[in-house]
């Protein structure tokens, strides 16, 4: 059999409805295998118990019938661990029931009679677990077991026809088993639409935060990298630039490096021993003092490296000195990691929010993998980071991506316990439907065929007729919680388990002892099924119990009477293995099933959600990261390439002015992840400090009552902006005028630099929007005027279209 799971990332209605998932195909191979265990165990035993009961003179062609039967059970055992084919098994599950229902003649008696009828019953039951997923084949094997007890009746007794009410029973068993089984299968594919549902909801929240993960490296290593390179040409000019081409071609490698998600361990003293120190004027001569090795998982590795990395950049622009320290240690199960200097300081308050050096790739970068830095300084002391790695209950595995690229790892313990228990709690109910499915339709059909029709036999009969109607009303109270779906309280459940003892001592104690699980005997076989609803959330052993009381009771009423015979013991040895070892075997099944299966189920949902999950952040990072790679294709790629091969020089000031240009949009683009009020303005004040630090004068004005502008369209309102103040020498002028239809940002930019090139615009970071920004230019002299506006109600007629 072929029970298939299903990859992909499709929608979400799709992935459900694609095949049978963890619980359901576990299930169904947990009642195959029960299935033929049952029946084997059952035909062994019951054989044994007829031979016993037969005369001495049958045993051996009785023998040569039933040795073939045990045979085809024990080639039915092995095919569990090595597939036959389909035409061998049914054969073999056909050649049981033919061959006991021809063994019935040749035994003779009542004792052949029961143990045919009880092994054909039982094999009957169990061919829909067997071939659950082949239920015409198990049909026909139902309807050949019917045909083998007829023919066996029709060999004993010659001249008679067959017994219909036997005949109608096989069927009514088969299809109960059935419907019983498709019940416990409808519960297990719910549990896995409702675990599929909660999972797409953690795969989303954990795709989501990979991605902002991811970002959040992004950002930070573009500030680490171009931004940095970039403003540093558009500052200098006369400096020695032997540094730019190696540094501008790792960037351009740093920029086009597709994501990862690193995982292991990895040696943070050997990390830190490849900080770059710079070059030329801009080395700083790094003191490391470093007990090694430090054992670290990638992830925080990694951010400390790249944090540390930063942070010498900040000593070679800032701090006035070219020596630092470099100190690692090891704390607990944890590192820590501290660079120090002696430079002029500075005060970390005063740091704009808007400086991506420490909030971003020091600090951010930490607290990303679930660590800490700190920065201590004051001016004219120097200054002190200090990154902690707290160290981490176990060790990272490889599945574990999150935790690698920044995200903090999601209570997975605590997830699939849910699972296990949702799973759990759909089989259970479904198992007490079915249990109480059984109950009801074999209690108002063949027990109360029985009871009406052996009116006569029972001492007294009304007491018979009192324990059905108490029967009737646990079944009915039992449906009154299960068919709403809550649980039996125990108090109920209390009550119920001794009316139901009652009903079988009822039972017991007034029907004749020879009568005993006879046909006469409608409630022996009944109980049980009651009792297992009411337990069914127990461990198997209490179902036992109850069993074994019912069986007690009986066997004291048999006692009573006088010592049985060895035929008439094993005739009612036949009768409880068939009954109540049947229904004991359903109680270990059901232990097996929510205490065995749905644990597995749970484990095996969560390893093929971790797989869904990894395959989705890597499509999605694929797919981010070429968007990224596609917005700086066209400005900052082609800068830093001819910087790296010496086709553009730092000596030119259009480069310089390009690169300052391009510096201030990276800068922009950071300030896209603020948490701020109002982001339009946020973003222009990014643009406005880089152009501060080109020496630019610049004032900014805000007009009327601000509102929500989309992403894309701040994007285009800005980076018109964003090219005159790069291009500007002496001062400028930006406005921001809010009114009720439209936004219009603009800029004045005086003594701008060869202001034919300042129109140049860099196409939409992202996705592609239908977002209408017009964007108006005027040019005197060496002032530029340059006006976007956008229009709120274009933009909602292009979303109502």
């Amino acid at each position: 059999m072929r029970y298939g799971g299903y990859e992909g990332n499709g929608d979400r209605a799709a992935e459900l409805m694609d095949g049978p998932r963890s619980s359901e195909r576990l299930v169904i191979l947990a009642l195959e295998r029960y299935g033929v265990w049952l029946r084997s165990t059952v035909v062994c035993l019951c054989s044994a118990l007829g031979v016993v009961s037969a005369d001495a003179a049958d045993i051996p062609l009785a023998m040569s019938l039933l040795v073939p039967a045990l045979l085809a059970c024990g080639v039915r055992l092995y095919a569990l661990r090595r597939p036959l084919p389909f035409a061998l098994l049914w054969t073999l599950d056909a050649s049981v029931v033919v061959l006991t229902g021809l063994s019935q003649p040749v035994l003779g008696g009542d004792g052949a009679d029961v143990m045919v009828e009880a092994i054909v019953s039982i094999s009957v039951i169990t061919f829909q677990h067997e071939w659950a997923t082949r239920p015409l084949a198990g049909a026909a094997l139902a309807a050949l077991g019917a045909v083998a007890c007829a023919l066996g009746d029709i060999l004993s007794s010659p001249g008679h026809s067959p017994e219909l009410v036997p005949l109608v029973r096989l069927f009514f068993l088969a299809g109960l088993s059935r419907a019983a089984y498709l019940i416990v299968r409808a519960r297990a594919r719910a549990a896995d639409r409702s675990a599929a549902l909660r999972a797409a909801s953690r795969r989303e929240a954990d795709v989501a935060a990979a991605r902002r993960a991811a970002e959040r490296e992004y950002l930070a290593t573009l500030h680490d990298t171009a931004s940095a390179t970039l403003l540093m040409v558009s500052q200098g000019d006369g400096l020695d630039w032997s540094w730019l081409p190696p540094r501008a071609r790792q960037d351009l490698e740093a920029l086009s490096a597709v994501p990862g998600f690193e995982t292991g361990s990895v040696d943070l003293a050997a990390l830190l021993g490849c900080v770059p120190e710079g070059e030329g004027q801009a080395r700083v001569r790094l003191k490391t003092h470093i007990d090694g090795p430090l054992a670290v998982p990638s992830g925080p590795g990694l951010a400390i490296f790249n944090g540390v990395r930063e942070a010498v950049t900040n000593v070679a622009r800032h701090a006035g000195v070219r020596e630092a320290e470099l100190r690692a240690w090891t704390e607990g199960d944890g590192a820590v990691v501290e660079l120090s200097d002696a430079g002029r300081g500075f005060d970390p308050q005063s740091v704009s929010t808007r400086r991506r050096g420490i909030s971003g790739s020091i600090i951010g970068r930490m607290h990303a993998v679930g660590g800490s830095a700190t920065v201590t300084s004051h001016p004219g002391t120097g200054t002190r980071v200090q990154w902690r790695w707290h160290g981490r209950a176990r060790a990272l595995q490889p599945g574990d991506r999150a935790q690698a690229t920044g995200v903090p790892s999601p209570p997975r313990a605590r997830a699939h316990t849910a699972v296990v228990r949702l799973i759990r709690r759909q089989l259970l109910h479904g198992a007490q439907l079915a249990a109480l499915l059984i109950s009801l339709l074999s209690q108002f059909t063949l027990s109360l065929h029985l009871l009406t029709a052996h009116q006569g036999v029972y001492r007294p009969a009304w007491a018979q007729t009192a324990a059905f109607m108490c029967l009737a009303a646990v079944a009915a109270t039992g449906a009154a919680f299960l068919l709403r779906g809550r649980q039996i309280p125990s108090q109920v459940r209390g009550w119920s388990l001794g009316a139901v003892l009652a009903v079988s001592a009822t039972g017991a104690f007034t029907l004749p002892p020879e009568r005993l699980t006879g046909a006469e005997d409608w409630a022996f076989g009944l109980v049980g099924w009651h009792a297992l609803f009411l337990l069914a959330d127990l461990r198997v052993g209490a179902f036992a119990a109850f069993l074994g009381a019912h069986i007690g009771l009986n066997a004291t009423a048999v006692f009573l009477s006088g010592v049985p015979t060895a035929a008439e013991s094993a005739t009612m040895g036949i009768s409880a293995i068939s009954i109540c070892g049947f229904q004991l075997s359903v109680g270990v099944l059901l232990t097996h099933l929510l205490h065995g299966t749905a644990p597995a189920a749970g484990t095996a949902a969560a390893q093929e959600e971790e797989l869904r999950t990894r395959e989705r952040i890597h499509e999605d990072m694929q797919r981010d990261h070429k968007d990224r790679y596609r917005a700086l294709a066209a400005t900052t790629v082609p800068l830093l390439a001819g910087l790296g091969h010496g086709v553009l020089s730092p000596h030119d000031e259009q480069v310089r002015l390009r690169c300052g240009v391009e510096a201030a949009r990276m800068r922009r683009l950071f300030a896209e992840s603020d948490a701020v009020l109002d982001p339009l303005l946020n973003e222009l004040r990014a643009c406005v400090e880089v152009a501060e630090r080109q020496g630019v004068t610049v004032s900014l004005a805000v007009r009327g009552q601000r509102g929500e502008v989309p992403l894309e369209v701040r994007r285009k309102l800005i980076d018109p902006v964003t090219v005159i103040l790069g291009h500007t020498r002496s001062t400028a002028r930006v406005t921001v005028v809010w009114t009720p239809r439209t936004v219009r940002v603009s800029v004045v930019g005086v003594d701008c630099a060869d202001g034919r090139n300042t129109g140049e615009a860099a196409p939409s970071h992202g996705r592609v929007t239908d977002a209408k920004v017009s964007v108006a230019r005027t040019t005197r002299g060496g002032s530029v005027w340059v006006e976007a506006s956008w229009s709120k109600s274009a933009a909602s007629e292009v979303d109502r279209a």
